[in-house]
């Protein structure tokens, strides 16, 4: 709607300063025009808004105007509270902090968008970690959101998963980023992901660096994920699924007379792929590749073995 476009135009040029028309449109989303009639009516409207010519020039404010949070819709405010974050932001040593600025937006509310934070409040709660995940213990948390705020370098020894495994890195941390409970920093050169529970020990040092200006911290996490399942998952294949028996990505063809449906399923590994299979017990019946399916034979045959002779456990 208009009336919060207006308003959005108000918060950007009150929170980044000079915005041309161009990049207040790509902001929004709407035609050069439009933000041409928005800023018009704006300044209709008494607002101190000044348009400057020339290469350098764009749309600013006047110096000490603010805008208020009166144009806050309830979806808006909703949306706020649910994406408060305590547990993360007191492992970066900022719980009080959030704390005391939720107190402060929530006072400068209305009383109708107060109600409606308070109840998104107590209806959701977000916590990231998985079940069967044990929270991360990350001693060096701090130490390096503080190098990623400051652009200072850091030298660690850092645990990797292939030998050697303890190695020495200088980073250039560039950002920090919270998946599914636990954190990776984002560090040049490179860039590079590394996991921050990972590092076992880390000095901090007084040496600025660079933060590449175009570097975009969303947008290399997407590219990041992105790749990193490209990679994970460099085979095929082929089963036969029970009734009611399903799996992720993949993919189903037609539904025998028994009720058993073939299947294609992106794999890792021949070794990722028998443990994933064997959950499902007999529900699932490995076609090809021959190597995996001649695995999974054998871990069965193994198996049974196990079981059908207790004395192979080591007993009395």
């Amino acid at each position: 709607m208009k009336s919060g476009r207006l308003l959005s135009i108000l918060l950007l040029l009150q929170t980044r300063g000079r915005m041309t028309a161009a990049q207040l449109a790509e902001e929004l989303e709407v035609s050069v025009r439009t933000v041409y009639r928005d800023v018009d009516a704006l300044s209709a409207a008494g607002v101190p808004l000044y348009g400057d010519a020339g290469h350098a020039g764009g749309y600013r404010l006047l110096d000490g105007y603010r805008t208020r949070l009166t144009g806050l819709t309830a979806p808006e405010a909703e949306a706020l509270f649910l994406a408060g974050a305590p547990g993360p932001a007191a492992e970066l040593g900022l719980g009080s902090v959030l704390a005391a600025a939720r107190l402060k937006v929530r006072a400068a509310l209305p009383a109708e968008l107060r109600a409606h934070a308070d109840r998104i409040g107590g209806r959701f709660h977000l916590d990231a970690p998985g079940w069967y995940a044990s929270a991360d213990d990350v001693p060096c948390l701090p130490a390096v959101a503080a190098a990623v705020w400051n652009s200072r370098v850091l030298h660690v020894v850092y645990r990797r998963w292939r030998a050697p495994t303890d190695v020495e890195r200088r980073l250039e941390p560039y950002g920090l980023v919270l998946k599914a409970g636990r954190w990776y920093v984002v560090a040049g050169p490179g860039p590079r992901t590394f996991r921050v529970d990972q590092i076992l020990r880390l000095d901090a040092t007084e040496e600025e660096f660079d933060r590449p200006a175009d570097f975009d911290l969303p947008a290399y996490w997407t590219a990041y994920q992105r790749d990193f399942h490209d990679r994970l998952y460099q085979g095929e294949a082929e089963v036969r699924l029970a009734p009611g028996v399903s799996l992720a990505r993949a993919r189903y063809g037609e539904a025998e007379p028994d009720g058993w449906v073939t299947a294609t399923v992106p794999v890792e590994s021949v070794e990722r792929a028998v443990g994933e299979f064997l959950r499902l017990g007999a529900g699932i019946e490995v076609l090809r590749p021959p190597e995996l399916r001649e695995r999974m034979a054998r871990t069965v045959a193994e198996l049974a073995g196990m079981y059908g002779n207790p004395g192979a456990r080591g007993g009395d």
